[in-house]
């Protein structure tokens, strides 16, 4: 008898095994699946072909159908737009196919979509569903907008796609699968009227020259900048980079938005807790600031190897 049972439990074991083997290698058979929702009469733009490949796509990597959707109309309009590397080649940025996928990236991702022994980076059927699987790989559909800041790293393009994926989605009265255009993985926050002010200040003073110490409102250094910026918006933020860094609300890289400062580790004397830099960022990967003398106020990339993190300030939380 003590055979016999051991003989079961072997089996079962065995059985477990398989089913997680199994479950691996399946693509739309492990961790949580994103709504599905029914299709908006803005959807009816999208190609017949493209959106059949986007739900079925969605459904095996348990990807929001139009999430997938939002990300091909951004990046070639469905594989109608005009640009370079869309149906042949690259872009300028080394990009090609209709999901806009780097020469790296597609090895580490391609998906042979269509069974036909090969990954064409080119062809919908294969690119689609790679796309499914990087955002899934990079934490979608819990941390959609985690996953498409890793698919393009932009703020900016972030909330384009998931104003995009919105207006794909049926309103919540036609939904074919719940509430799927609730706000929960969707939600973007538009910047207050402080943030739009504090922008618009920042915007005008584009070609005044650095002055260190200064803060308007012929010239400015970088910290009298964004000091100036949020004091034109009615908003009191402390006159000096260390003490911004150390009073703002600390914000993950890649959930920065427009208003927000980034800040810097560079200039003597500055530390990653004494920061020697400021700037404001505006979106896409961009800032606007006041670099140093012999500069003046413009807008700049802020991917450097300095980059030290991101704040809010209150006004702009609020």
């Amino acid at each position: 008898m003590p055979l016999v049972i051991g003989a079961v439990v072997g089996v079962v074991a065995l059985m477990a095994v398989l089913v997680a083997v199994i479950s691996a290698i399946m693509p739309g058979s492990t961790g949580e699946a994103a709504c599905q929702p029914a299709a908006s009469r803005s959807s009816t733009e999208i190609p017949p072909a493209y959106l059949a490949l986007y739900r079925k796509a969605g459904v095996e990597y348990g990807i929001a159908w139009n999430v997938l959707a939002a990300v091909g109309k951004i990046e070639s309009d469905h594989g109608r737009g005009p640009g370079s590397g869309i149906r042949a080649g690259t872009n300028s940025a080394g990009a090609a196919g209709p999901m806009q996928f780097l020469a790296a990236t597609w090895k580490a991702f391609g998906v042979d979509g269509d069974h036909d022994g090969h990954k064409n980076i080119y062809d919908p059927a294969d690119a689609i569903p790679a796309a499914a699987r990087y955002l899934k790989h990079n934490g979608a559909p819990r941390k959609v907008r985690t996953a498409l800041f890793q698919y393009n790293h932009s703020g900016q393009y972030v909330d384009l796609v998931l104003r995009q994926a919105r207006a794909y989605a049926a309103s919540e009265g036609d939904s074919a699968d719940g509430d799927c255009t609730d706000t929960g993985a969707f939600a973007t926050v538009p910047p207050g009227k402080a943030v739009a002010a504090a922008l618009a200040f920042a915007r005008a003073q584009l070609g005044r020259p650095y002055v260190w110490g200064a803060e308007g409102p012929h010239s400015f250094d970088c910290s009298g900048l964004v000091y100036a910026a949020y004091k034109a918006a009615g908003v009191s933020i402390p006159r000096v980079t260390g003490d911004q860094w150390r009073q703002g609300h600390h914000i993950t890289q890649g959930r920065e938005q427009p208003g927000d400062l980034v800040f810097f580790n560079s200039g003597p004397g500055t530390s990653t807790t004494n920061p020697g830099h400021v700037g404001l960022v505006i979106g896409g990967g961009k800032m606007i600031a006041a670099p140093h003398t012999g500069t003046v106020v413009q807008i700049q990339s802020y991917a450097r190897p300095s980059l030290l993190g991101f704040t809010r300030p209150a006004a702009a939380r609020a």
